[in-house]
């Protein structure tokens, strides 16, 4: 016995159920359910599920005949959208509405989802509308111009089959040309399963992929057949579109100027109007023709029987599966409508995450990726986790985003870590430096030395930024810390951070030492030190976000050295000490500023003569 008579034999069972291939995945609609199973990029299948209105549901008018065809083509265009939406999302292809979408959104109080599922659905049918009815118009109006049509009695006919051939060799070059792309291609597979599971379960077969697999990736309801007999009704009802134009007068006389133009547009005008009932009777033809399989039946399928083979592909045994899944959660649903709905579980795996956080933002390095997703999903960067959930992805993607300019990451992220303290960073401050926590650490060490004497300390930090030296210091020590800066921005900073981080600090606001009153056991200070010149030779990412006036230091970059050598004396205590972080090269030019005291240059892990220790001789 051949496959087609095994396949006859077979064939006891119809089903309503219909489908859309997706993103690596099928949706499968019933009559009150539908569900979409993905395979998703770690292997697993994942399906979302819920409950639409049934047929019987609807308003009377719209399950009328013809009526119910517009209503069945617009719902699966948004239907269809939305789903292919959320299928990308199973592969972190998250679809954000654009700014003006959320304005607009916001202004009508609608969901910027919905408005962005309706712009893409508007979109998608101007695209349709050009390609399968401007383009066809132009090219048949072309045509007729330089040849016999246009004088003929049949000339309506002539023109409509003229332009349906166009629109059928475009719609074929349109699939021909999307097939070369990798990923319709195994759209078109996925199409292919979804014909095979539905066929092998009205065939009465068990739903194996065993049993799919031999089934034919062509069906007699397929949006493809729905496509050739939209073009054949077209011919028809646009052939008597433009005869009842030319015959009701509608058309501008070859006399007036530009009537080509106008004719054009006319015929266009009217043609849009009357693509729903070219909708509504081609799918009322489909579903007549659906309900049988006679020989004159399978002749007027047959066109568009052979046009799926553009549209479907051979699928594997992986694709079968997804699609099995999804028509078997259809069934279920559609028999037990207590059944709870679903949704995708979206876990985007680490490697593609990562490639796609360095899509979006080329000038992270690896380091800051591993950080992104460190704090996306509050692992250690040491152990990140093999998987991220949509939620996690998308914070991890906000925060990209805000870097593709090439903000570092800590201003991306709004804050930074120093001495094991969680700091809030933005524009108005420094991103603290590794070698900083060094000096920090020379700090704290000392008022320890103190403190194990019994003594007191009072320490104050010059320049404060961001608060991280005092913060570190309050933290780790009992002294009574002071910080000052110029920069009132900055203190605001600085009090935030030091009240999240439950650190007593008292902050001024002031020039150097202009605000400070007493004297103190340490007085410490990260001051700009970059000489003027330099700071054009910074890294974009620090001189385009990082506060010019924490970095420049003057001319020679020691200006503010000088300023803290005229009034340290005054507010540094018998016994105290200065400590200094300097910039590359200067320790000796410090040593020379401060001829007289006692001091101390230390190297930073570097190897840099990065720190400077001044106490009276």
């Amino acid at each position: 016995m051949d496959k087609k008579n095994k396949e006859k034999k077979c064939a006891v069972r119809r089903t309503s159920i219909g489908g859309q291939a997706v993103l690596e995945g099928v949706m499968m609609k019933g009559e009150r359910s539908m569900a979409t199973a993905v395979r998703a990029p770690g292997g697993e299948i994942t399906i979302e599920s819920k409950y639409v209105k049934s047929a019987k549901e609807r308003n009377i008018f719209f399950r009328l005949p013809f009526v119910r065809g517009v209503v069945n083509l617009v719902t699966q265009l948004f239907q269809g959208t939305g789903i292919i939406m959320r299928s990308a999302e199973v592969y972190g292809d998250f679809a954000e509405p654009s700014k003006a979408e959320e304005k607009a959104a916001k202004k009508f109080k609608v969901d910027p989802m919905s408005l962005l599922m309706t712009v893409s659905v508007l979109l998608g049918i101007v695209l349709a509308v050009a390609l399968f009815v401007l383009l066809p118009n132009v090219f048949a109006s072309l045509i007729s111009d330089h040849t016999a049509v246009g004088t003929s009695s049949l000339s309506s006919l002539w023109y409509s089959l003229i332009e349906s051939g166009f629109m059928l060799v475009i719609f074929i070059c349109y699939i021909l040309l999307v097939t070369l792309m990798k990923d319709v291609r195994r759209v078109f597979m996925y199409h292919g399963a979804e014909h095979k599971t539905i066929s092998c379960y009205e065939h009465g077969l068990e739903l194996t992929v065993e049993n799919a697999r031999g089934m034919s990736r062509q069906h007699s309801r397929c949006g493809t057949t729905f496509m050739f007999f939209v073009l054949v009704v077209s011919i028809i009802v646009f052939a008597l579109v433009n005869f009842m134009l030319d015959r009701c007068g509608l058309l501008v006389a070859s006399s007036v100027g530009g009537y080509k133009v106008f004719n054009a547009l006319i015929k266009l005008g009217f043609k849009l109007l009357f693509v729903p009932v070219v909708a509504g009777i081609s799918y009322e033809i489909l579903k007549l023709l659906a309900k049988s399989d006679c020989l004159f039946v399978r002749i007027l399928r047959a066109p568009g029987m052979a046009l799926q083979m553009l549209t479907t592909k051979e699928p594997d045994d992986d694709m079968l599966e997804v699609a099995i899944a999804a028509f078997k959660r259809v069934q279920a649903m559609d028999a037990d409508p207590t059944l709870p709905e679903t949704k995708f579980e979206i876990r985007i795996p680490l490697d593609m995450a990562k490639e796609q956080l360095k899509g979006v933002a080329p000038s992270a390095d690896d380091v800051d990726i591993e950080w992104i997703i460190a704090d996306a999903t509050a692992t250690l960067r040491s152990a990140p986790p093999a998987y991220l959930d949509k939620a996690a992805m998308e914070r991890a993607l906000a925060v990209a985003e805000k870097m593709k300019d090439g903000m570092p990451l800590q201003y991306a992220q709004g804050l930074t870590e120093f001495y094991g303290i969680r700091l809030s960073v933005n524009g108005s401050v420094l991103i603290p430096r590794p070698e900083t926590e060094e000096l920090a650490e020379k700090v704290i060490a000392d008022i320890r030395a103190r403190e194990s004497k019994g003594e007191t300390a009072r320490a104050l930090d010059l320049c404060t930024g961001s608060g991280a030296i005092a913060i570190a210091i309050a933290k780790n020590t009992a002294a009574d810390v002071t910080a000052s800066d110029i920069s009132a921005a900055a203190i605001e900073v600085a009090k935030a951070n030091a009240i999240n981080a439950g650190a007593k600090v008292a902050y001024l606001t002031g020039d150097m030492f202009e605000p400070i009153e007493g004297v103190f056991d340490v007085i410490v200070s990260n001051p700009p030190y970059i000489p003027t010149e330099d700071i054009k030779c910074l890294e974009d990412k620090v001189k385009k976000f990082e506060p010019i006036s924490a970095l420049d230091g003057g001319g020679d970059g020691l200006d503010f050295y000088r300023k803290i050598r005229e009034g340290f004396e005054a507010r540094l205590g018998d016994g105290g000490a200065l400590y200094l972080e300097l910039g590359i090269g200067q320790a000796e030019s410090v040593k020379a500023l401060f001829d007289g005291f006692d001091v101390q240059i230390f190297e930073d892990m570097e190897g840099v003569e990065r720190i400077a220790r001044i106490t009276r001789k």
